[in-house]
């Protein structure tokens, strides 16, 4: 073969990897990721059965190593992916330059739409205005509320209040009103001070709920963290000063619960926020202090933020906030389902848990069809 030709060729191959834009194609067929080709309907909205070069969106995160983010940023992917979408995802574990770096790589990279997590900071506001300047769509989830005030943009959001009554509900159920706390939590995210307000609030209509210690950072390690501060908690308060763990994060939760089990305090039961499939592990377990978790899924998250997005790609109205409805998983629940529980069969123990049809579109079920595997 002609070696010039076969440099051009890889060439043109690369570019088109490292994903370079520039196409003047312009058809209601295309190849989409899986090199599947495919014949569009009149039914799917002009800029995505235009776009030659096929739907490309970024997930970026501030916060990760734990599990939680691990499926909201694969729940994002397959929701895209099913669509026939290009996902990329990245997680800067809690690193704000890397973080706001990300964004601003991703504003030239020929992306159709970006979502951002818990970007909490002013510089994020920042971000999300160059973006939109630039015409980009952003779907920000569980980030700085000013973001608001963004023109175009939809934030999302767990519904952090709901979260917080039915995780301390619980704790008030177990403890019978009457117990001396612990509080893992940390300031500085939105979804934090939501549900910080209520803790206060609860606090101030429970009196027989006493905080006696806090603790909380938000790291790569927070469970380390945690399991050690924890840990240092249990040696200093006896049984009988020391009779529930609130865990505004289940980053913390897991800390705490390996730090109480590890200790043997059979005494102390831990009440949590969010799950994942490690969670639900830990709240198996064989005298697991993780008695129960407030959540929304976190697949159906990143997947709901992704159908925000593909509908801003496509030019149509979306809301300017969204929030997801919370239930409550408690361990009772899960050792009389007879079996192993996992967040793929988790709908089984909860009902409706991980269904939602929020902003699924019927051009969003054919796109499905279309690309379905």
């Amino acid at each position: 073969m002609n070696k010039k030709f076969l440099s051009a060729t890889l060439a043109v191959a690369m570019s088109l990897v490292i994903g370079l834009t520039g196409c003047s194609s312009k058809s209601d067929s295309k190849t989409a990721n899986s090199d599947k080709k495919v014949e569009y309907s009149k039914n799917i909205p002009e800029k995505i059965a235009k776009d030659a070069d096929g739907v490309k969106i970024m997930v970026i995160r501030k916060i990760g190593g734990d599990d939680h983010t691990a499926q909201f940023l694969a729940g994002a992917k397959k929701e895209g992916e099913s669509m026939g979408f290009k996902v990329d995802t990245f997680t800067a574990n809690g690193d704000t330059a890397k973080f706001h770096d990300a964004i601003n790589q991703a504003m030239d990279k020929g992306y159709d739409g970006i979502i951002i997590s818990h970007g909490d900071d002013d510089a994020t506001v920042e971000d999300v205005k160059k973006l939109t300047d630039k015409k980009i769509p952003v779907v920000t989830f569980d980030s700085n509320p000013k973001i608001g005030e963004v023109k175009g943009v939809t934030m999302t959001s767990q519904d952090d209040e709901s979260l917080a009554k039915l995780a301390l509900e619980e704790l008030k159920k177990i403890t019978n009103g009457q117990s001396k706390l612990a509080y893992l939590w940390v300031d500085g995210f939105p979804p934090m001070v939501s549900r910080n307000k209520v803790y206060t609030q609860f606090l101030k209509d429970n009196a027989g709920l006493k905080e006696v210690d806090r603790f909380g950072v938000a790291a790569a390690d927070t469970s380390v963290q945690t399991q050690n501060a924890v840990s240092a908690m249990l040696t200093k308060y006896s049984k009988g000063n020391l009779d529930a763990i609130f865990a505004t994060w289940d980053a913390f939760a897991i800390g705490a619960a390996r730090a109480v089990k590890e200790a043997k305090r059979t005494d102390v039961k831990i009440v949590g926020i969010d799950v994942s499939n490690a969670d639900l592990q830990l709240m198996q377990e064989e005298g697991s202090p993780w008695v129960a978790t407030a959540a929304v899924d976190p697949k159906l998250i990143g997947a709901v933020n992704v159908r925000l997005l593909a509908k801003k790609i496509a030019g149509e109205q979306t809301p300017e906030t969204h929030k997801m409805e919370a239930s409550l998983i408690t361990q009772q629940q899960l050792k009389a389902a007879g079996k192993a529980v996992n967040m793929d069969n988790l709908s089984e123990v909860v009902p409706g848990w991980g269904k939602s049809d929020a902003h699924l579109q019927p051009w969003m079920k054919e796109l499905k069809d279309l690309f379905k595997k």
